[in-house]
């Protein structure tokens, strides 16, 4: 089997893999149809509206991570996530429910994204943590860059399918299909053989909150990348405010041409988690690298003339970022103790995905004030000044030397030293 998709050769994997495709092309759906069903339905282009769903969504990830993340460490991983994922298939019925029979009203919609965040807020960890307990040590990286190539393959799929499906039978239909997709993964969930699963130590007694803050704490180099997915989240990543803005009020288009956006990007996002899936190891080049092409991308993007050029632009765009956070995810999964690993991602997934609570509204009101072409700049200035201070502070710091080669084509080495006498070679360097 080739590297690229060498975890599918294990059964678990390979079940939980079919699945979550499913589900994640269903989500997708939801995602299109939900937004769509505020900008046009309930509102009338309120992007701030918009931005206060996108918010109430993710809120909880970072009220409860440290909650989520030690009930990820002390339970079995796939027990939790056969209730989450119940309790989210029940919420998108309920949105599904009250849009087929026109009594949907923006609270409704507020509410249930609350409540869809909670489920998440537990969600996201565990399933993160899970993937070291479907793979052995040595594939973690690969699996971590196929999980994001299925996420990539559903951006590709669902946001266009779902257009198509808002334009032809309704924005409720749409939903109705992101219900029905939780079913595929609760049955591979159901299908796995419990037996080969690994099966870590689970924590016990209290303190386990302490302990996850405690851990990252002393460890700089997580922290740091915690820093830089933060800014990446907050201000970067509000896809589906600033696509929806862009495509609706500077383009003048319509919700097919809106889904198909998604799916475009999706190219750029899709072939960067394959490549990361083809790496053995992280590197921290890799990470700093693609976050400069992302500030650069998503600038050109935001000045685009025209709806064609966007649409083009955004290839570099989910290229560049969908390369950084497979790459961050994978750093952190494979420094931390196993012991650690549900609490440490669940801190990391707050920091990721709980920014934007803080960032959406503010990009959604950026967007009512200044403009949709702002909502994109303001991400493209804040991601830049994080890349410059991580690369000074990498240069600052005693065990870190940046070297450039030019022997076989110019690219950049990040070395870390093991003391300051000893340099690791270009192979070991994390």
């Amino acid at each position: 089997m080739s590297p690229t998709f060498a975890s599918l050769s294990i059964y678990n994997y390979r079940v939980y893999f079919s699945g979550a495709l499913v589900s994640n092309i269903g989500t997708w759906m939801g995602r299109v149809a939900q937004d769509w069903l505020v900008l046009t339905e309930l509102t009338d282009h309120d992007s701030t509206a918009l931005g206060i769903v996108t918010a109430l969504q993710f809120a909880p990830v970072v009220l409860l991570a440290p909650w989520a993340g030690a009930l990820a460490d002390r339970f079995r991983k796939r027990r939790i996530l056969l209730g989450t994922q119940t309790a989210l298939a029940v919420t998108s019925a309920i949105l599904a429910a009250v849009t087929l029979t026109g009594v949907v009203q923006l609270w409704h919609v507020y509410l249930l994204a609350l409540l869809q965040g909670v489920a998440t807020a537990a969600d996201n960890p565990t399933r993160q943590a899970f993937v070291s307990e479907m793979v052995p040590q040595d594939r973690i990286s690969n699996a971590v860059g196929l999980n994001s190539a299925s996420f990539n393959a559903a951006r590709l799929i669902g946001p266009g399918f779902a257009g198509l499906l808002i334009a032809w039978i309704g924005t409720g239909w749409t939903l109705v299909f992101n219900t029905v997709s939780f079913v595929s993964v609760l049955f591979a969930l159901r299908m796995m053989r419990g037996n080969e699963l690994e099966k870590p130590p689970l924590a016990k007694g209290r303190g386990g909150l302490r302990e996850g803050f405690a851990y990252v704490r002393h460890r700089p180099d997580i922290m740091l990348i915690m820093a830089i997915v933060f800014m990446l989240g907050t201000f970067g990543m509000n896809f589906q405010i600033t696509m929806a803005l862009m495509a609706t009020t500077v383009f003048g288009k319509g919700a097919g041409e809106f889904g198909l956006l998604g799916s475009i990007m999706a190219i750029g996002s899709l072939s960067a988690a394959l490549m990361s899936a083809r790496r053995s190891r992280p590197r921290l080049r890799t990470l700093l690298i693609a976050l400069a092409a992302f500030v650069v991308a998503s600038a050109v993007a935001a000045l685009a003339p025209s709806y064609v050029l966007f649409a083009i632009f955004l290839v570099p765009v989910g290229l560049s970022a969908m390369t950084v956070l497979p790459t961050a995810n994978s750093m952190v999964q494979l420094s931390v103790a196993p012991h650690m690993r549900g609490r440490v991602m669940a801190l990391y997934m707050a920091i990721f995905m709980g920014g934007t609570p803080l960032g959406a509204p503010l990009i959604g009101w950026i967007g009512s004030e200044y403009g949709a072409r702002w909502t994109i700049l303001v991400g493209s200035i804040a991601t830049g000044l994080t890349a410059v201070g991580a690369t000074i502070y990498l240069m600052r710091r005693d065990d870190i030397r940046f070297r450039y080669e030019w022997d076989r084509g110019p690219h950049l080495n990040v070395l870390r030293l093991r003391d300051r006498s000893q340099a690791l070679t270009p192979e070991q360097v994390r």
